[in-house]
This record gives structure tokens, sequence and C-alpha cells, in this order.
């Protein structure tokens, strides 16, 4: 998939702005920096977006635009890099094409009979409007991520139409029907089955943009994923009608599952996290090092997330203060969890040791969920439990040290305090958890102890 990368050039004009410069990745090792004849002042932007202004000022009313103008562009070169031979994506076409996009040829222009209403708005395209909703939709970092995941399937899809169909087929809200939608379904249940038999669609809108040297093959989906998928969709669909760029909601008809399902939470007793915290690994400091991140990860239970952007500055009087990154749109409290001993003591021991001034010397996710799989089978920590397979809906029975990972750390610290206060509202005060929440809920459930002091009752 094409990407492209914003930065303002070092230069200013006459007026004091500086041009938004465009960093295109058509595939790896392929990149081009092109001009976007789009002027903005250096305070007035940061980080790849513009700064906001006062609603209704003059100020508003143009970074607005240049940002529309900006999003245009951006999928106006997407198009490009889909519809056009590679050899074909030179600087010069390119840039070529963009002046073509600022300034249309007169012959382009449509004649005095066909032309619009004057201050008519320009019809924008389906994924230039999905850009937008993401862009201007004020959520969550988490969120924003799960909407660009939604992007790329759709892109695949579309794609994948046109390849299949062999005709020039275009998403369209006003055409978006309950047809559409299952039909997206069933490519969605597919894709670990199409990736062998269109590689190009997945080299071009990998559902991994990790950067690895060969993009993972797409796993299959369950009713879960889906689900949660089509959250999205439905919300940007609400959206769109609001905005007026269509008039029905497609999901009315939609005869889909919409519950999502989860299994029983699995955790580790406080008697397996210490043979955890006392193993010898013999030497080996990276498991070592990797095994007390995770430890400590179970003493405060927040996200993994939420773990790895954790620095010396979030110890106050005595306990991790963070606000979560998850929620942070919708619900930004404070999550305030006093630390024990074993935990000052495992800050203290790592004091200094990240290079970039982070409570631990952390690695990827990915390498520390590879990690925790590797010290549970050296622990010995491999008892069965059950889960439930999210792509089947069916249970199975699996051994911890296959399928421990980053978050049996949270629900370990979520488990176990459940399990000896029997109080939601204060063990979600310390894991961040919403009052009645559904995940939280399950926890409920999973405490053989609690069933059998309930149960002595009819002795």
């Amino acid at each position: 998939m094409a990407t492209v990368k914003r930065t303002l050039s070092t230069k200013t004009n006459g007026n004091g702005k500086s041009e938004i410069l465009l960093r295109l990745t058509v595939k790896r090792g392929f990149q081009l920096r092109l001009r976007s004849n789009l002027f903005v002042k250096p305070e007035h932007y940061g980080d790849g977006s513009l700064n906001k202004a006062r609603p209704g000022s003059a100020l508003y009313t143009e970074l607005a635009q240049i940002k529309k103008t900006l999003s245009g562009i951006e999928q106006h070169l997407f198009d490009i890099c889909q519809e056009e031979p590679i050899e074909k994506l030179t600087k010069e076409y390119l840039q070529e094409r963009i002046q073509q996009f600022l300034n249309p040829a007169e012959e382009d222009a449509p004649t005095a009979e066909e032309a619009p209403v004057e201050d008519a708005p320009k019809k924008l395209k389906f994924f230039e409007i999905l850009q937008q909703f993401i862009d201007h939709r004020k959520i969550s970092e988490w969120r924003r991520k799960r909407y660009e995941v939604l992007q790329r399937a759709l892109l695949r899809y579309e794609m994948y139409r046109k390849i299949r169909h062999k005709n020039p087929y275009k998403l369209d809200l006003e055409t978006f029907s309950v047809d559409d939608i299952n039909d997206f379904e069933t490519f969605l249940r597919s894709e670990d089955s199409l990736y062998e038999k269109y590689p190009k669609i997945y080299e071009k809108y990998p559902s991994d943009t990790r950067k690895t040297r060969k993009k993972a093959k797409p796993l299959a989906k369950g009713d879960n994923t889906i689900i949660n998928m089509f959250g999205c969709l439905r919300s940007f669909f609400k959206d769109c009608i609001e905005q007026g760029y269509m008039e029905h909601q497609p999901f009315t008809k939609y005869k889909g599952s919409t519950t999502e399902h989860y299994g029983t939470p699995y955790y580790i007793t406080l008697e397996e996290r210490d043979i955890i915290a006392n193993f010898d690994f013999g030497g080996n400091k990276h498991l070592e090092t990797q095994r007390d991140i995770f430890i400590f990860h179970t003493l405060i239970g927040c996200r993994v997330s939420d773990l790895m952007r954790l620095t010396p500055n979030d110890v106050i009087n005595g306990a991790i203060e963070y606000i979560a990154q998850k929620t942070m749109k919708d619900r930004p409290n404070v999550i305030r969890v006093p630390l024990n001993q074993r935990g000052k003591d495992l800050i203290e021991k790592y004091k200094g040791a990240d290079r970039q001034g982070r409570l631990f010397p952390f690695i990827s996710q990915q390498k520390y969920n590879k990690a925790i799989k590797e010290i549970f089978t050296r622990c010995g920590i491999t008892r069965m439990v059950t889960i439930l397979n999210a792509a089947t809906g069916k249970e199975e029975k699996k051994p911890l040290n296959e399928i421990a990972s980053s978050h049996l750390a949270r629900r370990t610290f979520v488990g176990n305090l459940y399990k000896k206060v029997k109080d939601q509202s204060l063990v979600g005060a310390l894991s961040g958890h919403a009052e009645g929440s559904r995940a939280f809920a399950r926890y409920r459930q999973i405490d053989e102890d609690m069933k059998k002091e309930i149960i002595s009752i009819l002795d």
C-alpha cells in the first residue's frame, strides 16, 4: 500500500509561509519527494497536521480548505499508484498530476450546460470522505488505528472486486447497500485463502503494517473481529448520513451477528507468578529483563501500550499515575496504582537502563510476547486452560505457555485483586475498567474458590 508522510519545508516565502512536502512511498525502497504547492505558516503546522484555529475565523476556514485539498491530493496519489504501472510513477509525472489536480485543464472543465450550480460542493470520493472522517474525529490513537485497519480492508476489497470481475469497480456511498456489506463480510472471512491467489492486493494494502521483509499472511477472521470492524463502518455511515453524503444506513437490513463473544478470562495465580519472579535464567539477561517487566506488569495491570510509555515521571509519591491511551479521548481519568515493595525494587533495578528514558528497557510488543511464552515454558507454567477460538467460535484446550502474552499480566492483576476484595468498583479504579464494563464482568465467573465459598452456604 502506498503511503504518504507529510513534512514542512524549512524555507519560507515572502508571506512567512512554508510549503508542505509529501514523501510518497510506493513500495519498499521506492520513495519520491513531492511538492504539494500548499503553504502554511510554521506555527500552524505540527507533526503532519494543521493546528486548529477558532471556529468561524478566517484562519479556521483557510486551514480547513488546505487540509481538505491536502487529503484530496494524497488520495489522488493513492489512486494513481493503484491504477498506473510502477515504471510510469516518476517524480516528474506525479508532480504534473498534482498540478493537474490543483488546476484542472480548461478542456476538462464542464460546458455551460453541464456546469454545476455555482458554489455546489465538489463530490468527494468514498475514500476521501473516509479519510476526512478519520482525520477530524476526536478519538484516541488506539481507535484511530482501528479505523485505519478498516480503511485498508475496504481498499483491499475494492481492488479484489476490480481484479475478480475485471471492471473499474469503485466503492460509492450513494449505492452502498446491505448486499455490499454481506459481500464485504464474505471477503473478510476469506482473506486467509485469498492471500495466495491475489498477492498483489496484499503487497499494496497489507493487513499488517509492521516493517518486515515479507508481509504476514492475513489471519482467519472470526465473528468478534468482523463485529468490531463493522462497528467502525456503522459509525462512519452514521456520520455520512448526518453530513448529507448518503441517505440510508446499509446496516438497517443487515442480519449478521452484532454481539461479541469472549471466553472466561484465564490468569496465573500468585503462586505461579512467584515461581516466575524467582526463577533463575542462568545468566540469560534478555529473559531476565523481560521476566522482570512482566512481573512489574502484573503489579500495575495497565494495557501494554500504556506500560511501554511509562517514564520515571509517572512515578508519583510511591504510585504509578497515567491516563489510559485507549480511553484518553472518551474517559481521560487519571489511574493511580500504588506500588508495593516488589514494584519499587524493580524500578530501582532498571533505573536509567533505557536509552529513551522509559521506566524499563522495553523491546517491541511482538518480541515481548514471544519472550513471555519462552519464560512460561522454562518456568514450567504449562497447565491447560479453556479458551474460545475467536475464528471458529469453539472452545479449545491450550497449555498456558503457548498462549501467554502481555495481556495475561493485566488479567492476572485484575483476577487476583478481584479474588481478594470482590469489589468491582475498587478493582476497576486500579485497572481503568469503566463502571459496568462487560470485559470486567467476566471476571466474576473465574474463581473456583469463590464458587466453593458460596456453595458452602448450603452445608
